[in-house]
């Protein structure tokens, strides 16, 4: 047993050796890979048992997040800790918040806008992005928006995607035509922003957005209600004078 006594030790040693050179293989494949791009060769990677840390300074934070895409490209990278800090212009919470509302408002349009519904919280650059989508495609555009978005540093994604559901698409369609069919109501199609968002999801609806006054509504709460096939409806719907005041 004495005599063996030193075969764990060594294998040991072996194995720690094996990924010390494995970690330099990952380190200088990193590296190359981050330097096919002019904007990401500052950026600095250390490697620790196939864990990748990232550090540097980039303008937006979708160039954090495609950096950290680069070095997960990489073969042997186990996992990537990305420390990289956005260093754009200094911009205060609320020019940001407005900048992306704006652009949120009219994002997808001509995409069935009118079915989503989202909303945004900055905090020191950090931007919370909330709220309902009908598709992926819609919830992947709005984070697309963000990312690019100058002032942003971080971005918390808390949008909820609705279930695939033909039955659900058809009800979108038929509340689209009561709603903005409405004589009274047609007013709000006019702008491609679509103030009334109508979010379907198993059958349930739920209305919001914002409309010039209370009888403006009631009649878009009227009108969802009498569509075949709904099970709810929940008028969560803003009055623009209620808020002024």
């Amino acid at each position: 047993m004495v005599a063996g006594a030193g075969f764990p030790a060594l294998a040991t040693a072996q194995m720690s050796s094996r990924q010390a050179q494995q970690d330099q293989e990952i380190q200088s494949a990193v590296k190359a890979q981050l330097e096919k791009k002019e904007l990401f060769r500052a950026i600095k990677a250390e490697v620790n048992e196939g864990i990748v840390t990232i550090s540097g300074e980039v303008p937006l934070y979708m160039d954090k997040v495609n950096a950290e895409k680069r070095v997960r490209k990489v073969k042997n990278v186990d996992g990537v800790r990305n420390r990289v800090e956005v260093s754009g212009p200094g911009i205060v919470d609320d020019e940001v918040r407005e900048n992306l509302s704006t652009k949120l408002r009219y994002d997808r349009a001509g995409y069935g806008i009118v079915f989503n519904n989202l909303g945004v919280d900055v905090n020191n650059g950090v931007v919370t992005i909330a709220g309902n989508v009908r598709d992926y495609p819609d919830r992947d555009s709005a984070l697309a928006i963000v990312s690019t978005t100058a002032g942003v540093k971080e971005v918390v994604d808390e949008i909820e995607v609705a279930p695939v559901s033909i039955s659900d698409d058809r009800l979108r369609v038929r509340l689209a035509r009561a709603i903005y069919g409405d004589t009274s109501l047609r007013k709000y199609a006019m702008d491609p922003q679509a103030p009334i968002r109508i979010i379907v999801e198993n059958g349930h609806v739920e209305l919001a957005g914002m409309v010039l006054n209370d009888m403006d509504r009631q009649l878009a709460f009227m009108r969802a209600n009498v569509v075949p096939g709904i099970f709810s409806v929940t008028n969560n719907l803003s009055v623009a004078s209620e808020l002024k005041e």
